[in-house]
């Protein structure tokens, strides 16, 4: 049904995609495999017309096709169903499901009549007992994934992506999304299903294909192969490691973390993190690696305050109990969290490089309430210099610069609070090679230093580079932790996979 051929897509300074060739057939369900980062995301926003610039070509049913947009290849036959739902809470089943294609009486009016009929045919079709003017609010998040899948059906789509659908959903709602899975199957749909959980994938797919840092590895049947199998084809990488030593030789606690739990702030009945217990010692450098949704980032702002309430547990600095009631507290305490999204949430682009490195520590650079000058522009050229950050000016704009540079002033900002514990989410995402390496060597530097460091990535073989010690996350728990000498790619990816409520197939 669908025929991939040499798909390259190139971002600046990134080939996210080369070369990328698959096949999917009617009336089978085919896995999309591949780690954080190995191109399925772009993959999928090709395939569903959110990108149209691309090199290599798409056939659907027979014909070659380009896509002008996402409701253009909607039109053709192909519907995404992504990881957060689009839908809108306030608005019913029936008006989600019809936005933006809504029928019209012959008088030219919104014929709603029709609309809720045809909805309440889609659910029941989709044996999904609500009634269509329900509002989307009042659905549990599997139901809603339904209401998703009765949308493409509304269009007779005919190839059906879904973007990790059983992220959020319960072990009852699962089979019920298999069962219907089966059904499009057997109706001759296609479905591209992409999931971390391997497990589910030996249940309910027909065909794989392994994706791997932006290139089509290998693709079959999943009949014959194993999961270790899988998780090799999804590696397949030789590790530098960077990191020689294994921090002080006599560990002295800095961080200690015990029994952390965070609620979901909708879902009470939900955990964001489960039970987390782990230390962190001066000079030591952990690595925290877990797949999407792992719980990676809100076990970093929770120990930095982000998340005030919903949290049981407790967390010491140098043995001195944390409130974790803001980011403030945590700075007092030495602590300092490099962001995930840069741009977003550790800059102010539209100010100057100077400007932005001395934000954490205005206080300690005014005087009744007057600025220094002479003291910011002193702190400017310390970081510039020490950092090595390429700028043409301490004046020049934060957006001018490259990510690796940006990624520079926004350690210098949080450096300059001279931190005991520096927290980091993704530290190089979206920067080049040489400047990952500076990155990387500056790390190992403040370790040595006596700073205690968290690296969160994505980057298995970054994991693998810098840390003295591996953690490993899966929805919201610890799963694993290795010391450098331990770890392996495949021993890591194996504890990151979310293990199901049921058991894979012989």
């Amino acid at each position: 049904m669908l025929q991939v051929n040499n798909i390259t897509k190139r971002f600046p300074g990134v080939i996210a995609l080369e070369n990328v060739c698959l096949s999917i057939e009617a009336g089978k369900v085919t896995a999309l495999i591949g780690e954080n980062g190995a191109g399925k995301s772009t993959l999928m926003k090709i395939l569903s017309g959110v990108y149209q610039d691309f090199e290599g070509e798409i056939h659907f049913k027979g014909a070659p096709v380009k896509f002008s947009g996402p409701k253009d290849a909607q039109q053709k036959g192909i519907a995404i169903i992504h990881q957060e739902l689009n839908l809108i809470p306030y608005l019913t089943i029936t008006e989600n499901i019809f936005l933006g294609r809504e029928l019209l009486t012959q008088f030219g009016t919104i014929d709603k009549n029709r609309m809720r009929r045809k909805t309440q045919e889609l659910l029941d079709r989709l044996k999904l007992k609500v009634k269509a003017e329900t509002q989307v609010v009042k659905l549990k998040v599997g139901q809603q994934q339904i209401v998703e899948i009765a949308k493409s059906l509304l269009t007779d789509a005919e190839l059906i992506i879904m973007d990790e659908p059983t992220s959020a959903i319960t072990g009852s709602e699962v089979e019920l999304l298999f069962d219907i899975i089966e059904n499009l199957r057997n109706e001759g749909k296609a479905i591209i299903y992409v999931s971390h959980k391997l497990d589910e994938l030996f249940r309910i797919a027909d065909n794989y294909v392994v994706l791997r840092d932006g290139k089509s590895i290998e693709s079959g049947e999943m009949e014959g192969i194993t999961q270790d199998q899988l998780i090799a084809k999804m590696v397949g990488r030789k590790i530098e490691i960077m990191r020689k030593s294994s921090g002080e030789e006599k560990c002295e606690t800095l961080l200690e973390v015990r029994n952390l739990t965070l609620k979901h702030p909708l879902r009470p009945k939900e955990d964001l993190l489960k039970n987390i217990s782990f230390e962190i010692c001066k000079g030591e450098i952990v690595g925290i690696f877990g797949l999407m949704g792992a719980g990676r980032t809100e076990l970093l702002e929770t120990i930095f305050g982000l998340h005030a309430t919903g949290i049981s547990g407790h967390i010491f600095m140098e043995g001195k109990e944390l409130k974790c009631a803001s980011p403030s507290e945590a700075i007092a305490a030495g602590l300092a969290l490099v962001p995930e999204d840069r741009k977003k949430d550790g800059l102010v682009l539209g100010l100057d490089v100077k400007t932005n490195i001395s934000l954490t520590t205005l206080h300690d650079l005014e005087k009744l309430g007057t600025l220094n000058d002479a003291k910011e522009v002193a702190l400017a050229d310390k970081y510039i210099s020490e950092l090595k950050i390429k700028t043409s000016s301490k004046n020049q704009k934060a957006n001018n610069l490259s990510g690796g540079n940006q990624q520079k002033i926004v350690l210098a900002k949080w450096l300059a609070t001279k931190p005991k514990l520096l927290l980091l989410d993704e530290p190089t995402r979206g920067i080049d090679i040489n400047a990952k390496n500076e990155i990387y060597k500056l790390i190992i530097k403040l370790a040595d230093e006596g700073l205690g460091i968290v690296v969160v990535s994505s980057e298995l073989p970054e994991i693998l580079a810098v840390s003295d010690r591996v953690l490993v996350m899966a929805e919201g728990t610890l799963t694993a932790g290795f010391t450098i000498a331990e770890a392996t790619e495949d021993s890591i990816l194996r504890a990151a996979i979310p293990q199901s409520h049921f058991d894979i197939k012989a």
